[in-house]
């Protein structure tokens, strides 16, 4: 029989907080930390409004690393996962001793060396001494940087499959241990500022120019978002044998990818998804109690997701909330922070808002978006979303552990 795969250790570096208990604060309080760009110069950019890790740099959360070696997007994977397993109260010998290793989503990875590469390249010609950039650049360090962080030795796995990376990763992560295949798991995924996504977005006539509000009648898109997220899985049994706190078990994920329209989500494929989460956690809709929603802010999403879940769910709609309202989208990191908020969700028994909504759209008229203010609930099974261009779908399914 496979066995059962639980959470014991969350690892956000967000623009809210830091760790889960600050990330729990910022969640209840509707917080945000959208601004001005400040990573690079965006003034001649029409929309230069962002969430920005600001003043939180990775570097302060290795102590393994040199951070001269790395680049941003890679020290703050090593960052999260050396938060989530200090979170977990796991001994760092024991996790050394067992089978351990970790997968990271992305969706630019070091985009912004390749920029500050050009920048170099152009300013000063073809002699310019742009190697040492060069090496930081590849993506499959995001997992190498988390797992020389930990001094681990298991799978260090990247994977690329943008805004629905991190659930990807712990849907990979779960049936590595369910599989007995590995004792620990940190699964999670990281992004980093880049012009490349704000400039991309924009173009694409999907970036907000100063708020993002999923799901309001007036709602214009996204604000880019940066951060890390990691969650350590390990089974139950090893879990229970050490006296760990579990935040929730994994119950099970799904996946699909309809290859339908590069940036345009469809309905029918998410509710595929959907079903198949279902399925696979072995759960019935009417048992869902929250759903984390991908919740972008682009008129196209919203519409897709909220018809997705009619279709599944018809007129009995668990709440739905996005926590990109207040964290901006982060990319390959996203559904890795909505597992985090599941967790916390679960454990603390709160829904987390979306925050700017002014007016609901009408054709969403029925729906609880959880507006504007948390709110305390028994929540024991929730939903979490994640969809991706080229529809990349990917929604995993955590539980109340009992």
């Amino acid at each position: 029989m496979p066995r059962r795969v639980v959470i014991t250790g969350l690892g956000p570096l967000s623009t809210i907080g830091v760790g889960p208990d600050a990330f729990a604060a910022g969640l209840r309080a509707g917080a945000s930390n959208s601004g001005p760009i400040r990573s690079f110069d965006a003034s001649g950019f029409p929309h230069n409004v962002a969430n920005e890790l600001g003043d939180v740099s990775p570097a302060d959360y290795v102590t393994n690393l040199d951070p001269d070696a790395w680049g941003p997007a890679s020290l703050a994977a090593a960052a999260v996962a050396r938060l989530a397993v200090e979170d977990a109260g796991l001994d760092r010998a024991e996790l050394r001793r067992g089978r351990a290793g970790s997968v990271f989503g992305t969706t630019g990875a070091e985009t912004r060396l390749h920029e500050e590469a050009y920048e170099k390249w152009l300013a000063e010609g073809a002699g310019a001494d742009i190697g040492g950039l060069v090496k930081r650049i590849p993506a499959y360090r995001l997992a190498v940087a988390a797992n020389r962080e930990l001094g681990i030795h298991g799978e260090a796995v990247t994977l690329a499959t943008a805004c629905s990376a991190s659930n990807y990763a712990i849907g990979y992560a779960y049936d590595v241990i369910a599989a007995g295949d590995s004792d620990y798991m940190i699964a999670g995924g990281s992004e980093a500022m880049c012009a490349f996504a704000v400039a991309g977005f924009y173009r694409l006539g999907a970036l907000a120019k100063d708020v993002c509000t999923p799901f309001d009648a007036d709602r214009k898109g996204i604000l880019i978002g940066e951060g890390s997220s990691a969650l350590l899985l390990e089974s139950l049994d090893s879990a229970l044998a050490r006296g760990a706190e579990i935040y929730a078990e994994v119950l099970g994920y799904g996946l699909n990818c309809d290859a339908n329209h590069m940036v345009s989500p469809l309905a029918t494929s998410i509710a595929e998804c959907t079903r198949r989460a279902h399925a696979n956690a072995g759960v019935k809709q009417s048992e869902i109690d929250y759903i984390c929603a991908h919740g972008t802010g682009t008129p196209s999403n919203d519409s897709a997701e909220v018809a997705a879940l009619r279709e599944v769910f018809g007129d009995e709609l668990p709440p739905v909330s996005s926590i990109k309202s207040m964290l901006g989208h982060s990319m390959g990191a996203a559904s890795g922070f909505g597992a985090i908020a599941s967790c916390l969700a679960i454990r603390d028994g709160f829904l987390p808002p979306t925050i700017n909504l002014n007016t609901l759209d009408p054709a969403f008229e029925g729906i609880d978006v959880v507006p504007n203010v948390s709110r305390a609930a028994d929540v024991r099974i929730v939903q979490n979303n994640g969809f991706a261009f080229g529809g990349n779908n990917a929604i995993t399914i955590f539980g109340r552990y009992e």
